[in-house]
């Protein structure tokens, strides 16, 4: 016993807390990009909950409609890549809207059917954690994460929430088929005792079901993958491929055909099967291990990306008109 105090005295006397020297985007920074077009533009920033160290989780709506679209970004700590992108995707058509501008080929008017509900960082705690940023954790808690990423002081691999759990492995639909080595919390793949367990899951599905968007789209950072599918009913098949290769094709990312093994539990496959719509993971970058790609890729994925969330807007108004 004091062998172990005294280790974990000794990380927490040695192991760094300021965020990193790289430059990264961090939640303070998107907490102030957030007030600055929420004054500039008056649209409505909604608290749908708080991470289990009680940050609140905030959900931004563009648009008249009263159908929606669903964009989340960072489930995952060090995927921190896809909360700018959906910032800049909000600023960027916030200003075309107001204006009355086109967004690339697409009428900005088309808000006015479907409007876009952004959830740029649904894991800021892991976010924090992933920066190196321990200062909203006290003592023991500092202790605990250190012992869940295996006692090492490199922050840069943490992608579960605060309490270590892997918020993209839990949702109900195919949790009880997700296998992994991860037995007890810790900085990658553990999937909790329970689905919902997380309160930044359970945050994200209750407000999924509040707004009951057309299409939902879950942002991650590593691959340049579109994942579309996962046990969709054979009838929306050719509609759900229709609207995944579109977003192929605009962003010239690869268009992944599904495993027949595959497992679930992510988000999408959540809200393919509960709603019975299209969903799909957009994966970011070139592939990376065990890090956050770097921001200097920022600029390539943005310009793979702007006029995704206007396309799928113009897609769920066709779907809502059938």
């Amino acid at each position: 016993m004091r062998k172990i105090i005294l280790i974990v005295l000794i990380g927490l006397l040695f192991f760094p807390e300021a965020p990193r020297a790289e430059q990264v985007y961090s939640p303070g920074q998107m907490e102030k990009d957030l007030q600055e077009i929420q004054d500039q533009y008056k649209f409505e920033v909604r608290k749908i909950g708080k991470t289990e160290k009680g940050k609140y989780i905030k959900a931004v709506k563009l648009g008249k409609g009263k159908k929606s679209i669903l964009l989340v970004g960072s489930h995952h700590g060090r995927e921190w890549l896809s909360s700018i992108l959906l910032m800049t995707m909000l600023k960027d058509y916030a200003a075309a809207y107001q204006a009355g501008k086109p967004i690339g080929g697409f009428p900005s008017g088309l808000l006015d059917e479907v409007s876009i509900w952004f959830i740029p960082m649904l894991n800021p705690d892991g976010v924090s954690i992933q920066q190196g940023d321990l200062s909203n954790l006290n003592f023991l808690e500092k202790a605990g994460v250190w012992r869940m990423n295996r006692y090492s002081t490199n922050w840069s691999r943490w992608k579960a929430n605060a309490k270590g759990i892997d918020l993209n492995r839990q949702y109900p639909i195919g949790w009880e088929e997700v296998m992994s080595d991860a037995k007890k919390p810790t900085y990658q793949f553990y999937k909790g005792e329970q689905p919902l367990e997380a309160t930044e899951v359970k945050a994200l599905a209750d407000f999924t079901k509040k707004v009951d968007p057309t299409i939902a789209v879950s942002y991650h950072t590593s691959g340049r993958e579109i994942f579309w599918h996962y046990q969709n009913k054979r009838e929306n098949m050719a509609r759900d491929y229709g609207i995944a290769k579109k977003t192929a094709e605009l962003t010239g990312y690869e268009l992944t055909f599904p495993e027949k093994e595959a497992v679930g539990s992510g988000f999408t496959d959540w809200f393919i099967t509960e709603f019975k719509r299209p969903g799909m993971t957009i994966e970011l970058s070139y592939l990376v291990d065990e890090t956050n790609p770097p921001f200097s890729v920022f600029p390539e994925e943005w310009k793979r990306n702007r006029l995704v969330g206007i396309m799928l807007v113009k897609e769920a108004n066709k779907l809502n008109n059938k």
